[in-house]
């Protein structure tokens, strides 16, 4: 008897792929907002000051992790990837060997450097003192986190993705658990600290303190994951390198000089794009210890650090993850030299992200006072206030993201990184003038990053209009959308007037959120922003079908 083997179509191959791609960027855009989140909770457990304390570890970590990440683990994926295709199983393990030996290096020489210099750091660099503990802990996590992205790259350049998404929520989700419960165990033990010496501060830092160690227990929890994987494929990898039959293999210093030189640009954009916070925070300390000295500046810096960035830095990730999907057709349709297919595509991309990000933002604005007094209790004005003004940032920094992502695709890194360089200097610009000699405070950083977004934004934007020789319909991607958001948001204004006494926050913000969709869906249905298509792919779709035929719309 045959058995007959159902073949697979490439059309369904191209869907699979397209599918395990998609779940690959996801899965870093859904990290990126599980890190935010998890601000929010901490808030709630070690106060805005412990937060605070916490937020120039943090970020440290996240910077030196990024490198690695970006620099090191995307230049051995690549490196890898073109190697495994041509069956040069040798070479690909050498590269393995030496960017692991590499990532150990600069990974130690990075924590030792934390730990040595982390009394400057806090004192001088930062000016809060009481962050040196956090500092401190900083540093083994860093080791951990290299070897983690060590692995990935080597698993994404054998072309097991799937396996680096499952690592990356396993190591998010860890994160969120341990740091909550190594924050709260430290705020406590803290506490009793704080009562011997009869200061509040150690309490929070000791806090701050034990978020790190949780983190660094979450990287060691995905590293064993990611050895244990790394275990169970050893054997294959063995056959592999038994099979391989090329003469020559790379020599380890051909390797390392090609990992280096690749990694630069990689770490340059990461610099730039990720240092901003810790700049911001030394600013506003100075800011701080000149308007009134005895204020608590970790409090008011975690206030803005743990909510008003939280809160936009996660709608302009929702964001994101709806314009993702344009970026690979623009750019598939680049590489096919279609280029009358790609400006359609950039079209389409534009008008989703006004469609989204316009509303998102004016929602942001109005129901500021709903979204973080639903959540916290105590005062919040100066968080609502700074999340109204900054709201705007939601709309910029998806738009730089989505102009950025098609520059870096298509090969304008020169231009992105033009962009980028007079972005950065603009915002140092409007920090010394907003903070250094107008004395702001967090307003001053809110503005500071409004410029920083939207200069990027638009540089962006302007180049790709002069490369790619795109022309704007500004009428129905960008104009129509801004005017029915508006008309939404002076109902959900209105609403909010009136249920928020009655209702409370929570309830105020599900019905608004739901009257405010409704009204403004309807409003593009009507002004034809949005296609039959497009509708068919909303949640609800057969409603709104239903409604736009039955108006005589559709």
């Amino acid at each position: 008897m045959k058995i007959l083997k159902r073949e697979v179509s490439p059309d369904k191959n191209n869907a699979q792929r397209e599918y395990r791609n998609n779940m690959t960027a996801y899965a870093g855009i859904i990290a990126y907002i599980i890190s935010l989140g998890l601000r929010i909770p901490l808030c709630i457990i070690i106060g805005d000051e412990g937060v605070g304390l916490l937020a120039p570890a943090f970020e440290l970590f996240t910077l030196i992790t990024l490198l690695f990440s970006q620099g090191i683990s995307k230049t051995l994926t690549g490196m890898l990837r073109y190697r495994v295709k041509r069956e040069q199983y040798k070479s690909a393990r050498r590269i393995f060997d030496v960017a692991f030996k590499l990532s150990i290096f600069i990974s130690v020489i990075a924590a030792v450097v934390l730990v040595v210099a982390s009394g400057i750091i806090s004192d001088t660099l930062i000016l809060e003192p009481m962050s040196k503990k956090a500092v401190m802990a900083a540093a083994p996590a860093i080791i951990l986190a290299a070897l983690v992205n060590v692995f990935r790259g080597y698993f994404n350049g054998n072309g097991f993705g799937v396996l680096v998404v499952h690592s990356q929520y396993i190591e998010k989700i860890a994160m969120f658990i341990m740091a909550i419960f190594g924050g709260r165990l430290m705020y406590d033990y803290g506490l009793k600290v704080s009562a011997l010496l009869k200061q509040e501060a150690p309490a929070y830092a000791y806090a701050a303190l034990g978020v790190m160690l949780g983190i660094m227990i979450s990287e060691l929890v995905t590293l064993i994951y990611l050895l244990f994987v790394f275990a169970i494929y050893s054997g294959t990898w063995k056959k592999q390198l038994a099979q391989d039959g090329t003469r020559r293999v790379e020599n380890s210093e051909e390797v390392m000089r090609s990992i280096l030189s690749n990694s630069i640009p990689f770490a340059l954009l990461v610099i730039i794009c990720n240092s901003f916070m810790l700049i911001d925070q030394r600013f506003f300390n100075y800011c701080i210890n000149r308007m009134v000295p005895g204020e608590p500046r970790a409090a008011l810096w975690g206030a803005y650090y743990g909510k008003t960035a939280v809160f936009i830095g996660i709608c302009a990730a929702l964001v994101c993850l709806a314009l993702y999907g344009y970026v690979g057709k623009i750019v598939s349709a680049h590489e096919k030299e279609e280029y009358r297919m790609m400006r359609d595509r950039i079209g389409n991309a534009v008008k989703t992200l006004c469609v989204f990000a316009i509303p998102i933002t004016v929602f942001m604005a109005v129901m500021a006072d709903a979204f973080v007094n639903g959540i916290f209790i105590g005062e919040n004005e100066t968080v609502i206030s700074l999340i109204r003004q900054g709201s705007v940032i939601i709309f910029f920094y998806a738009a730089a993201y989505l102009f950025g992502q098609i520059m870096l695709k298509v090969h304008m890194v020169k231009e992105f990184l033009i962009s980028l360089a007079i972005s950065f200097v603009l915002h140092i610009a409007a920090l010394f003038l907003l903070l250094k000699v107008s004395l702001m405070g967090a307003e001053g950083i809110v503005y500071s990053v409004i410029i920083f977004t939207g200069v990027l934004a638009v540089l962006c934007f302007v180049f790709i209009i002069r490369t790619l020789k795109y022309r704007q319909d500004w009428l129905y991607s960008v104009l129509f959308p801004a005017l029915s958001a508006c008309v939404a948001g002076l109902l959900v204004m209105l609403l909010k007037k009136l249920l928020l006494p009655l209702a409370g926050s929570i309830l105020t913000l599900l019905v608004s959120g739901v009257i405010a969709a409704f009204l403004y869906i309807l409003l593009l249905m009507i002004l034809r922003v949005i296609s039959e298509a497009e509708l068919s792919r909303l949640p609800l779709s057969n409603l709104w079908l239903l409604l736009g035929r039955m108006i005589g719309i559709m």
